[in-house]
């Protein structure tokens, strides 16, 4: 998996994609580069998941990363 899992450059001009764990992870990373995005996978925040997520979450937070992207600058 390419993405990064640094915080780089202005939070703003980030998108939020989704939040998911492996295999499903890694294939998005590579979709979204494909497309011609650049890809920063961060921690998840307890805060953004749903009451339906949160006890998988806890169970293996280390799993879980929330996919960011952004247009690639040339």
């Amino acid at each position: 998996m390419k993405g990064n899992d640094e915080p780089r450059g202005d939070a703003a001009d980030w998108t939020r994609r989704t939040t998911t764990d492996e295999p499903r992870l890694s294939e998005l990373v590579e979709l979204y580069e494909e497309l011609g995005f650049e890809v920063q996978l961060r921690p998840v925040s307890r805060q953004e998941l749903g009451d339906d997520c949160t006890e998988c979450y806890l169970a293996s937070p280390e799993r879980y990363r929330t996919i960011y992207t952004r247009p690639k600058s040339e």
